[in-house]
C-alpha cells in the first residue's frame, strides 16, 4: 500500500506493528473453511477495544478479504455473519477506519446481505451498517443510490427488535432534510415506526422517537399526519407528552420535546395548546438548568429556542418560567473554577465544547428578545450581559459570533436600549470587525443590526450615509471602495442592487456632499446610472435611478454633469413620458431641479430642455388624472414664467 512507502523510518515502524498482526490476515486464505471461520473468529476477539489492532489489520489488506468471504456463495452462513461482525468492529475505530471501509465498497455488499434469509447474518449486517452510517465520513446519500433498499428496510422493521432498534438508528441519521424526509414518508415511515414506541425495548422506543424527531422538522406534511396517528388507541402527541415526564429518562424527555417543538413550528399543534405551554416548554427550561450535562443543557436551550422564536407569548411565559433569564447567564461561567466535575475526562470533553453552551445561551437570549421590550430590558440587565455579547461578537467560533450578532440584533429593536447599553458599550466597534471576510450568514443578520443602529434616534448613527458628515461620506466610499460599489450596482441579485442604490442616494444628499463626490467620481457614477437606465430592470430600480438623478441635478456644480449629457437628457424626457406614474414623478424630480430659477445658469438650463420639447412635455403632465404628477408638472411650468 502507498502508506508503505513514505519513508524507510516509516516503513521500518510499520513492519513492526504489523508483524504480528499478519498471521490473522494469512489465515483468512487458509484453503481448509473451518481454519477461516477460526481466523476470523480469532481476529474478532483481538480487534474488541484494540484500535492499534484495527488499523494494523486495515493496512494489512483484511478489509477486502473479509467482504469477498462475506460475499461468496460458498462461506457458511456462521462464516459471513462472523466477517459482517468484525467489520462492524473495524468500524467502530477512527474516522480513517471508516474512510477505508468506504473505499473498499462496504455499503453495497452490506446491502446485498440484508437479502439473506438468515436472521443473525441480517443483524450482523445491520449492526455494522448502523456503525458506517453514523459516522460523519458517510455520505447519507449512500442509503439511497438505489432506491429499493429503503423498501426493504421497512420490511425488515418487523424481524426482531434489533433490526428495530439498527434501521431507526440509521433513518434518523440519515434523514438529512425535505428529499430525504419525502423518501421516507412515502414508503410508509409514519406507519412502520409508529407502533414501535410502546415497544418493550427502551433503545427500540428512543431509536423510533429520534426518528419522527427527523421526520416531523421543519416539515408540515409528515407534522400533520403524525398529530392524527393512533397507537394502541391513543394519539401520537399524547404518547410524547407521556415520554417528557420528569420519570422518564432525560434523552427521552428532550427528545419527545423536540417532536412536539417540531409539530408545533410546522403548524400541527396550537402554541396555545396545553402540550405546548404546560408540558413541552417547562421540559424544555429544565433542560436548561446547571444540574444537566453540558449537551443536554445546549440542545434544550437551543430547542427552546426554536420553540418560542416566531410567538411572542411563549416568549413570556419562558420569560417567566424558573428564572430562565438568569439561569442562562450560568452557560458563559461554564466550567467554573469550582466546578462539580470530578470526571476528568468529562472536565475535559466540556472545556472543548464551552463553546457551544455560549452559542445556544446567545440563540435563546435572541428568541426571547424578539419582540417584549420588557424581556429586553431585563437580559440586558443581566450581569455583564453587553460585555458577554460584545466578547461573542469576537470568538474563534463562527456558529459562536453568528448567535452573537442574532442576539444583539434582536436586543437593537429597543429604542431604549439603543439610546443606553448600545452606545455604553459602542457595539458598532466589534460590529464592524464581525463583517470583514465574515461568512453570508454574517453578513445579512450584522447588516440588519447596523441599520437598526444607525435610525435616527439612536446614537450610533454618526455612522449612517443618510445625513451624515462629508468626512463619514468619504471614509465610506473609500472603505466600500468605488470599484466594490459599482460591482455591486451590476449585480443580478435584485435586493443587492436595490441597497447599493439607496446607500448611492443617500451619499448624494446634501449640496455640498454631492458636489463634492461627484467632482471625484461624477464620471463613473452617471456611467452606471445610464447602463441601468437602460438595462432590463423593473421599475423600483428605475425610480430610485432617476432619484439618484435628481439628487445629482441638485448640486450646484454637479447638475452640469447631466446637462452636458444630452444621453441623460434624452433618457430623462423618456421617462416623464412613461406609462407608470412613478417613473414620471422621478422624473420631474431632476427637471424641477435642472429649471429652478433661484440658482446660478437656471436660464440656459431652462433655454436648452425648451429646446428638447420639455415645455411640451409638461403642459401635456399639467393636466395628468394624477393630482401629485399634475401639480408637480404646473409648478415646473412656474419657472418658466418666472
Amino acid at each position: 500500500m502507498a502508506c508503505l512507502l513514505e519513508t524507510p523510518i516509516r516503513m521500518s515502524v510499520l513492519s513492526e506493528v504489523t508483524a504480528s498482526s499478519r498471521h490473522y490476515v494469512d489465515r483468512l486464505f487458509d484453503p481448509d473453511p473451518q481454519k477461516v471461520l477460526q481466523g476470523v473468529i480469532d481476529m474478532k476477539n483481538a480487534v474488541i477495544g484494540n484500535n492499534k489492532q484495527k488499523a494494523n489489520l486495515i493496512v494489512l489488506g483484511a478489509v477486502p478479504r473479509l467482504l469477498y468471504l462475506l460475499q461468496q456463495e460458498t462461506s457458511s452462513t456462521e462464516l459471513k455473519t462472523e466477517c459482517a461482525v468484525v467489520l462492524g468492529s473495524l468500524a467502530m475505530g477512527t474516522e480513517n477506519n471508516v474512510k477505508s471501509l468506504l473505499d473498499c465498497h462496504i455499503i453495497p455488499a452490506l446491502l446485498q446481505g440484508l437479502l439473506s434469509p438468515d436472521l443473525k447474518f441480517i443483524e450482523a449486517c445491520l449492526r455494522c451498517l448502523r456503525t458506517i452510517f453514523t459516522s460523519p465520513v458517510t455520505p447519507e446519500e449512500l442509503l439511497y443510490t438505489d432506491a429499493t433498499v429503503i423498501p426493504h428496510l421497512m420490511a425488515l422493521l418487523s424481524r426482531s427488535r434489533y433490526t428495530q432498534e439498527y434501521i431507526c438508528q440509521i433513518f434518523s441519521h440519515c434523514c438529512k432534510g425535505p428529499d430525504h424526509q419525502t423518501i421516507l414518508f412515502n414508503h410508509g415511515a409514519v406507519q412502520n415506526i409508529a407502533h414501535l414506541l410502546t415497544s418493550l425495548s427502551y433503545k427500540v422506543r428512543m431509536q423510533a422517537l429520534k426518528c419522527f424527531s427527523v421526520l416531523a422538522f421543519e416539515n408540515p406534511q409528515v407534522s400533520m399526519t403524525l398529530v392524527n396517528v393512533l397507537v394502541d388507541g391513543e394519539l401520537l402527541p399524547q404518547i410524547f407528552v407521556k415520554m417528557l415526564q420528569r420519570d422518564k429518562p432525560i434523552e427521552m424527555q428532550l427528545t419527545s420535546a423536540k417532536c412536539l417543538t417540531y409539530m408545533c413550528r410546522a403548524g400541527a399543534i396550537r402554541t396555545d395548546d396545553n402540550c405546548i405551554v404546560l408540558k413541552t416548554l417547562p421540559c424544555l427550561v429544565r433542560m436548561c438548568s446547571k444540574e444537566r450535562l453540558l449537551e443536554e443543557r445546549v440542545e434544550g436551550a437551543e430547542t427552546l429556542a426554536y420553540l418560542i422564536e416566531p410567538d411572542v407569548e411563549l416568549q413570556r411565559i419562558a420569560s417567566i418560567t424558573d428564572h430562565l433569564i438568569a439561569m442562562l447567564a450560568d452557560y458563559f461561567k461554564y466550567p467554573s473554577s469550582v466546578s462539580a466535575i470530578t470526571d476528568i475526562k468529562r472536565l475535559d470533553h466540556d472545556l472543548k465544547h464551552a463553546h457551544e453552551l455560549r452559542q445556544a445561551a446567545f440563540k435563546l437570549y435572541a428568541s426571547l428578545g424578539a419582540n417584549d421590550e420588557d424581556i429586553r430590558k431585563k437580559i440586558i440587565d443581566t450581569e455583564n450581559m453587553m460585555d458577554r455579547i460584545v466578547t461573542g461578537l469576537s470568538e474563534s467560533s463562527v456558529k459562536v459570533r453568528l448567535a452573537a450578532v442574532r442576539c444583539l440584533h434582536s436586543l437593537s429593536r429597543s429604542v431604549q436600549q439603543l439610546r443606553t447599553s448600545f452606545q455604553d458599550h459602542a457595539v458598532w466597534k466589534p460590529l464592524m470587525k464581525v463583517l470583514q471576510n465574515a461568512p453570508d450568514e454574517i453578513l445579512v443578520v450584522a447588516s440588519s443590526m447596523l441599520c437598526n443602529l444607525l435610525l435616527e434616534f439612536s446614537p450610533s448613527k454618526e455612522n449612517m450615509a443618510f445625513q451624515a458628515e462629508q468626512k463619514i461620506k468619504a471614509d465610506i466610499l473609500r472603505s466600500l471602495s468605488t470599484e466594490q460599489l459599482f460591482r455591486l450596482l451590476s449585480d443580478s441579485d435584485l435586493n443587492v442592487l436595490m441597497k447599493t442604490l439607496g446607500l448611492l442616494r443617500n451619499l448624494l444628499s446634501t449640496r455640498p456632499h454631492i458636489d463634492k463626490i461627484m467632482s471625484t467620481h461624477g464620471k463613473q457614477i452617471m456611467q452606471a446610472v445610464t447602463l441601468i437606465l437602460e438595462g432590463e430592470h423593473n421599475i423600483e430600480v428605475k425610480e430610485q435611478t432617476l432619484c439618484i438623478l435628481a439628487n445629482i441635478a441638485d448640486g450646484t456644480t454637479a447638475k452640469e454633469l447631466i446637462m452636458t449629457n444630452d444621453d441623460i437628457l434624452q433618457k430623462i424626457k423618456y421617462y416623464m413620458g412613461h406609462s407608470h406614474v412613478k417613473l414620471q414623478l422621478a422624473a420631474m424630480f431632476c427637471i424641477s431641479n435642472l429649471i429652478w430659477n433661484e440658482e446660478e445658469g437656471s436660464q440656459e438650463r431652462q433655454d436648452k430642455l425648451r429646446d428638447m420639447g420639455i415645455v411640451d412635455i409638461l403642459h401635456k403632465l399639467s393636466q395628468s388624472p394624477d393630482s401629485n404628477l399634475c401639480d408637480k408638472a404646473k409648478t415646473a411650468l412656474q419657472q418658466y414664467l418666472a
